[in-house]
């Protein structure tokens, strides 16, 4: 009776939260906490745990699908990794080989258009995971109206670290100029498919940290981050559905924030810079409470770009 009481509050909740959400962020990654630990809460190993989580990476994909995410990354194995036990490692890379080609040729993959990329290290990885990556990859390289980046053998530092040394031995070999360098080479040298900024990470778990997870794409985009207690394979659709809420506040948050500061800084900006000014208060008047919002004549800039009329107090 209480499990049913549960599942039926848990709809509820699910249906609330769809309708709070407008919108979608375009990128979302997660970070898959949690397997090992739900396997021993339940008397089993740690590739009880990856199977359990395996199944909760499906569902989710469909959750994006859903809301219209257009980009998911999955932190599935990072070079620390390593660092467990053989058996370990060697069951995850079974199952990391399974789902893969199971992915690769499944119907609604197709269906849906979903490309399949890895990032990371993956020469550091078995052969056979190699062979599944690639075998995965080449199914769905025509695909691009969802994709599905699974970071394999990943550390974002190390990627960045990788990425200044290329740029330093072209400008070294005279092939670069240093003031050519921009956003675009660096982003050119973390992965062979572009990556974009990263709107919200999620982490299960209880954890509270990023852990070097997509450095240039999530922090230098200053992205959502939604913590969450239960395990990977515990995550559910109300979970998400907070995760994206989350998001949607930072977003508002932000609007809300950016017209602030323009209206604030209105009078005191130079001619050159009122035009610009004023075009940042259009786009983001209707994120400000009702009471703040300067009426659509109230800051009028003339044909020389002088403003028209009394600057809007603090």
């Amino acid at each position: 009776m209480k499990r049913w009481l549960r599942q039926r509050a848990d709809a509820i909740y699910e249906r609330v939260l769809s309708r709070e959400i407008s919108g979608a962020p375009t990128h979302v990654a997660v970070i898959q906490d949690g397997n090992r630990r739900y396997a021993r809460r339940r008397g089993g190993d740690a590739p009880e745990g990856h199977r359990a989580g395996a199944q909760t990476t499906e569902r989710v994909l469909e959750w994006c699908q859903d809301v219209g995410v257009e980009e998911l990354t999955l932190y599935a194995f990072s070079t620390e990794n390593f660092e467990r036990p053989d058996e370990e490692n060697e069951e995850l890379f079974d199952l990391l080989c399974e789902k893969l080609r199971e992915f690769a040729d499944a119907d609604r993959v197709h269906e849906n258009e979903v490309g399949i990329r890895a990032i990371g290290e993956i020469e550091m990885l078995p052969e056979r995971v190699q062979e599944a990556v690639d075998y995965a990859e080449r199914r769905t390289s025509d695909y691009d109206r969802f994709v599905l980046n699974i970071a394999l053998a990943y550390g974002g530092r190390s990627r960045l670290l990788e990425a200044a040394r290329d740029v330093a031995t072209e400008v070294d070999a005279g092939e670069l100029e240093p003031e050519e360098i921009d956003v675009e080479t660096i982003e050119r040298r973390l992965y062979d498919q572009p990556v974009r900024d990263v709107d919200l990470i999620i982490r299960t778990g209880g954890d509270e940290r990023t852990s070097n997870f997509l450095p240039w794409h999530a922090n230098g985009n200053e992205a959502a981050v939604f913590f969450c207690t239960p395990y990977w394979p515990e995550f559910s659709k109300a979970d998400f559905l907070r995760g994206i809420r989350t998001y949607e506040h930072r977003e508002e948050s932000w609007r809300r924030t950016r017209a602030r500061r323009a209206l604030a800084l209105l009078g005191a900006l130079s001619d050159t810079e009122l035009p610009e000014a004023r075009s940042v208060v259009d786009r983001f008047r209707d994120s400000l409470p009702t009471g703040e919002r300067p009426a659509e004549d109230e800051f009028p800039v003339g044909e020389d770009g002088d403003l028209e009329g009394e600057p809007i107090a603090d």
